[in-house]
């Protein structure tokens, strides 16, 4: 048996371990931290912090965020999107509590059962072929309150921008808030990609979140630049409980906290969130517009954020993935994903575009 107990072998490049000039467009987490964010961290790297959120970021990142979506509202760091996700569903819902939400819907496709085996609520699905809810979508499923035998819809999700790449208007976002409110229920929003709607609408993120009736929401950072980190934003506290002892309990609190807090401060102090935004959306429309050029392509959503759906020909795909990363979304329908990040360059979009057009003809 070889000998394990010596020095490991020095890695080339400085102990890099993979070839950074590989490009792909399979998801816009396959990118590395923003250098600005990375300042960031090594900033706040130095001394001592009080753990737990009783540091100096964290309190400045309440400040921060109220300036971006209003006075009031109160923000929890946690670790992913998921534990966003279950904590935000959970803190509005009793224990018989259900969740409407798109089919398509990250809650009910990716997280693997979370809000269902670890939230312990239900999830209530309905299909939105565009990935977008509508009042009349929701009335599928909330029906049959008072019904002891039926999970009791309380809640209903949307996500921004959907998992299609589409992105709901304040005023779709309004019309589903009232209707909902109307209902007993409330309203949570999955923020993944906020950044990106709020380029795509020109407008500031309250303007589509608190403003438009959203409750609680999933805000997003590790898609726009950061190392890892989301926050739980309760818009309206009033509507949710629980969320101190709830992020504990479900293992998202961090005990070194300032970390993810200095990330968020380099995004939203400045304008870095809405900058890298608005490039990886400038970039998915660069491929969007290119590959409408050519007739073996079907783009089948709109491109309204940093992602781009279309099929193609039969057996495209995996030669086409022989030279660029990306995933299939529908299988069976040929559906394929192409996402786009703030580091995603021109050269890139062009570079993918030529073998595209290579292998299609």
């Amino acid at each position: 048996m070889p000998d394990t107990t010596g020095p490991v072998a020095p890695t080339q490049s400085g102990g890099r371990l993979h070839d950074a000039s590989v490009r792909g467009f399979a998801s816009d987490n396959y990118s590395g931290v923003h250098p600005e964010v990375l300042q960031a961290l090594a900033a706040a790297n130095e001394g001592h912090q009080v753990s737990y959120g009783e540091d100096v970021y964290t309190t400045r990142l309440q400040e921060v965020m109220r300036g971006h979506f209003g006075p009031g509202v109160e923000v929890f760091p946690v670790f992913n999107g998921t534990g966003a996700n279950v904590l935000g569903l959970q803190s509005v819902l009793p224990r018989w509590g259900a969740v409407v939400c798109a089919r398509t819907a990250h809650i009910n496709m990716d997280e693997n059962g979370a809000p269902e085996r670890v939230g312990g609520m239900k999830l209530l699905a309905v299909p939105a072929p565009d990935g977008k809810l509508t009042p009349e979508l929701i009335d599928r499923e909330a029906w049959g309150w008072g019904d002891e035998h039926r999970a009791q819809p309380l809640a209903v999700s949307i996500t921004q921008t959907t998992e299609m790449g589409t992105c709901y208007t304040p005023t779709e976002v309004r019309a589903i808030a009232d209707h909902v409110h109307a209902r007993g229920m409330k309203l949570h929003m999955d923020g993944a990609r906020l950044a990106n709607a709020a380029a795509h609408l020109e407008l500031p993120l309250r303007a589509f979140t608190s403003d438009a009736g959203v409750d609680v929401l999933s805000f997003g950072g590790t898609k726009n630049g950061m190392m890892y980190g989301e926050a739980v934003v309760a818009l309206n506290p009033e509507a949710t409980s629980g969320l101190l002892f709830l992020r504990k309990m479900n293992m998202q609190l961090a005990s070194k906290m300032r970390f993810i807090s200095a990330q968020f401060l380099a995004l939203l102090e400045g304008d870095l969130w809405l900058r890298s935004a608005r490039h990886a959306n400038a970039m998915a429309t660069r491929l969007r517009t290119g590959v409408e050029g050519i007739d073996a392509v079907r783009p089948t959503q709109d491109t309204e954020s940093n992602g781009v759906f279309a099929v193609l020909p039969a057996g495209a795909a995996d030669k086409l993935r022989e030279s660029f990363r990306f995933y299939d979304w529908d299988e069976a329908a040929r559906e394929v994903r192409w996402m786009c990040g703030f580091d995603t360059t021109e050269a890139d979009v062009d570079a993918f575009l030529a073998a595209i057009r290579r292998e299609l003809g």
